[in-house]
């Protein structure tokens, strides 16, 4: 199964983002972006790919750990950023950003086989086939920042790819297993 760490920002800070993003759907070249579905909408701590389902319990049982030794922290959303010359736009994240990257060192550690890369915080909401101009919707998004969250829940997520070949389907996330932050025992 496909799996990665992540954190899911409360619905009402989903919410808030969403109202910024519907605005962004009105700017010139919108239609040539594929806008990533609210209900995937999360923070990747750590992305292991395909796990075999005997590595899981291993894995989960690392994660629990992490979360344990990891205290709550507050974060935001807030402003915007690009990868890949537009190939995917994002939200980015204000607050306790050294407990949020530590969080991520530790998901990546929790994995036997780990690929490090610099971890960037940030919530993709649209992605193009294509390199694209983005800077219209960077412009909007500067101006954009949710209230601030106390983080206290680390998720393990699966991801379901689209298998149907149907233009427009999206990927679908469920939760596999979650671990309060902090949490004694």
């Amino acid at each position: 199964m496909r799996l990665f760490a992540a954190l899911l920002p409360p619905e009402d800070v989903l919410a808030q983002l969403g109202t910024a993003v519907d605005e962004l759907h009105g700017l010139p070249g919108a239609d040539g972006l594929r806008w990533t579905a609210r209900p995937g909408w999360h923070l990747t701590l750590a992305f292991y790919g395909e796990v075999d389902e005997d590595a899981v319990p291993e894995l989960s049982a690392a994660l629990e750990r992490t979360a344990r030794r990891t205290g709550p922290f507050g974060l935001a959303v807030r402003g915007g950023g690009q990868f890949g010359d537009g190939r995917a736009l994002w939200a980015g994240v204000e607050g306790d950003v050294t407990a949020l990257r530590q969080l991520a060192e530790r998901c990546e550690e929790a994995a036997a086989t780990r690929e490090h890369r610099q971890y960037r915080a940030h919530l993709t909401v649209a992605r193009s086939r294509e390199a694209m101009d983005v800077r219209p919707y960077l412009d909007r998004l500067d101006d954009f920042a949710s209230r601030e969250w106390t983080v206290g829940e680390l998720v393990l997520v699966r991801s379901n790819l689209p298998r149907s070949g149907v233009a427009g389907e999206r990927p679908r996330y469920e939760a596999v297993a979650r671990w309060e932050l902090g949490a004694a025992g």
